[in-house]
C-alpha cells in the first residue's frame, strides 16, 4: 500500500515574474509542501481571481485506483477531472444527438483518502476542473504498485501538468523518488456548467445485466456480422440482443435476469405526461452502435458488483456499473435504421 498527498494550488490573479511560494502545512505529524504556482490573469482566459488547492492523505489500492483509470482509459482519449470536497468525478459530455456518447464516473474521496482538505474558488464554488488524457494518468501509476508514498500536484511546467513524484523503495536508506508530468488543460470556470451531471430520463425498462465476460464473447462474434445491433429488454427479466444483416439475422435471448425495484425511475423534470402502465412481458429497444458497445465490454478492467441496462425505447441506453468504491454511467445514443 502507498500513502498518497494530493496537492493542487493555483493562482491566476498575479503577474508572471512571481514565483513559487512555498508553503509549510503541518498534519497528524507530516510536513507537506504545498506548491502554489503563480500565473498572470487571462493565461486560461477567465476574469475571476482564482485559488484552488487540494491536500490529502490516504493508504490505498494504488492498483485498484488505476485499474479504475485505465478502464476510462479504453473508452475515452481526453475526458474532464472535477474535483470537489466530497468526489473525483471523470466526465465525458459529448452530445448525444450526434452519436456521441457520454460518461460520469464518480470516485467519493473518502474511499481513497484517510484525510482530505480542499479550497476552491470560493465557498460557492469550491471545484476545480481539469481536462486530462486517462492513458497519461494510467502510465504515471505503473511505476507506484510498490511506492510507499504519492504526491499529485498540479505544477506549470512549460504547460499546466499534474505531477506525480512517486517514492519508490530501496534496499538502501536513501530514498528513490520518479517523477512523471501529466499534461492538464484548466477549464474556466465559464464552462463548468457544460461539466454537470447528466439528468436521468425516464426509463421504460432496468434490468441487471448478465455477465459482461459471456456478454463480450458474444458480441465479439456478432460484431464480424454487421456494424449495428438491436439491444432489447422487458420487465419480465428477458433481454435479447439481435443482429440482422441480407444474409443472416442472429439474436441471443436471456431469460431470469432481474429488474431492479431500487431503480424504478421518475419522470425528469422535462416529462409531464402521465407514465402508461405497461405491459411487463412488453420489449423496449434500442439500435446501438455494435463497436461501441463492444468496446464498453472490454474496457472494465475493474469488477463492478452490479451492472444495470436502462433502455429509453428508440432514445438512448444508460450503462450504471456500481461497485463499493465507485460508480460509472455510460450514455449510448440510438442509430437511426
Amino acid at each position: 500500500m502507498a500513502r498518497w498527498f494530493c496537492i493542487v494550488v493555483f493562482d491566476i490573479d498575479l503577474t508572471v515574474e512571481q514565483i513559487l511560494t512555498v508553503y509549510s502545512v503541518v498534519t497528524t505529524g507530516k510536513a507537506f509542501l504545498i506548491l502554489s504556482v503563480l500565473f498572470p490573469r487571462g493565461v486560461y482566459q477567465d476574469k475571476v481571481i482564482v485559488r484552488e488547492s487540494l491536500s490529502c492523505e490516504s493508504l490505498m489500492e494504488v492498483n485498484y485506483y488505476a485499474g479504475v483509470i485505465g478502464t476510462l482509459s479504453k473508452l475515452i482519449k481526453s475526458c474532464v477531472l472535477r474535483i470537489t470536497p466530497g468526489n473525483w468525478y471523470f466526465i465525458l459530455a459529448e452530445k448525444l444527438a450526434n452519436g456521441g456518447i457520454q460518461i460520469w464516473c464518480e470516485l467519493p474521496q473518502g474511499h481513497f483518502f484517510d484525510e482530505y482538505a480542499m479550497e476552491g474558488v470560493s465557498k460557492e464554488a469550491n471545484e476545480i476542473y481539469l481536462e486530462v488524457a486517462p492513458d497519461n494518468i494510467v502510465k504515471a501509476l505503473k511505476t507506484a504498485s510498490n511506492a510507499k508514498w504519492i504526491k499529485i500536484k498540479l505544477t506549470k511546467k512549460h504547460v499546466p501538468c499534474l505531477t506525480f513524484e512517486i517514492d519508490q523503495p530501496t534496499l538502501s536508506s536513501h530514498s528513490r523518488t520518479v517523477v512523471h508530468d501529466v499534461p492538464v488543460s484548466v477549464i474556466p470556470r465559464r464552462l463548468w456548467e457544460d461539466y454537470e451531471e447528466p439528468e436521468l430520463p425516464h426509463f421504460d425498462v432496468s434490468i441487471a445485466m448478465p455477465q459482461m465476460k459471456l456478454l463480450k464473447n458474444m458480441i465479439d462474434k456478432m460484431k464480424n456480422l454487421s456494424n449495428h445491433m438491436v439491444l432489447s429488454a422487458n420487465q419480465n427479466g428477458e433481454m435479447k440482443l439481435s443482429v440482422e444483416t441480407d444474409m443472416a439475422a442472429v439474436s441471443t435471448h436471456f431469460r431470469d435476469l432481474i429488474n431492479p425495484s431500487t431503480l424504478d425511475q421518475v419522470p425528469s423534470s422535462h416529462d409531464s405526461s402521465p407514465e402508461r402502465v405497461k405491459d411487463p412481458t412488453e420489449f423496449s429497444k434500442a439500435r446501438i452502435d455494435i463497436r461501441k458497445f463492444a468496446q464498453f465490454l472490454s474496457g472494465q478492467l475493474v469488477n463492478p458488483t452490479k451492472v444495470i441496462c436502462n433502455i429509453v425505447h428508440n432514445k438512448v441506453v444508460h450503462f450504471l456499473l456500481l461497485n463499493e468504491d465507485v460508480s460509472l454511467q455510460y450514455f449510448m445514443p440510438v442509430v437511426a435504421s
